[in-house]
């Protein structure tokens, strides 16, 4: 594989050989971020994509958010959030809901521990390059952050209305969309792709 990466801003290509643990490299023309060397990297994103994961199950487990006003009181879950916008005849939102927030983050979690384990013990799979493209492509459509930012929002505003109290699988999504955030954010895209091209040849030359 080249030493050289491409900037994403300004197509300069800038040289990464001596990058050590913890560099980081930037483009010179337009500090675009290019890079960052971590020996532990695949430690890293298996340990935030774990504990991920199990997040994940505690926030579809338990009560999301509880109302309560004028001596009524209504609990959601949010495995029951698509479903109630589903009921409220908006099938397309439901969808895309269900996708952004649940769906396809899970799937993003279960591809990145497909890929880091055999990449952390240094054995090539078949499957390496089709799901770290799935990985860099599917990244972008997990909204985890935005959902948690438009509850907060609204919360905000239902704040006046009703008496709200934040359960359990408010707290595990928050944490879980941290978690998420810091897997995807530690697995560099340049040293993935390093490490399996390193791979395939070592297992070619045997």
């Amino acid at each position: 594989m080249s030493n050289e990466i491409a900037c994403h801003g300004c197509d300069l290509l800038v040289d990464v050989s001596d990058l050590k643990d913890g560099d980081i490299a930037r483009c010179p023309r337009c500090s675009c971020f290019l890079t960052r060397r971590r020996n532990d990297m695949y430690d890293r994103v298996l340990a935030f994509t774990v504990s991920s994961l199990i997040l994940l199950v505690l926030a579809n487990s338990y009560s999301f958010l509880s109302f309560s006003a004028s001596g009524l009181e209504s609990v959601i879950t949010l495995a029951q959030t698509p479903g109630t916008l589903w009921q409220y005849g908006m099938p397309a939102v439901a969808t895309i809901v269900a996708a952004f927030i649940i769906i396809i983050p899970a799937v993003v979690l279960v591809l990145m521990l497909a890929l880091c384990i055999p990449l952390q013990k240094r054995r090539y799979r078949p499957w390496l390059v089709p799901v770290a493209r799935g990985i860099f492509l599917a990244q972008n459509w997990a909204m985890v952050e935005v959902f948690i930012i438009g509850v907060i929002v609204s919360l905000v505003k239902i704040m006046a209305m009703a008496t709200v109290v934040l359960g359990i699988s408010f707290w595990a999504y928050t944490a879980f969309a941290i978690c998420f955030t810091l897997a995807v954010a530690n697995l560099d895209r340049y040293q993935c792709w390093e490490r399996i091209e390193e791979l395939g040849a070592s297992r070619v030359a045997a």
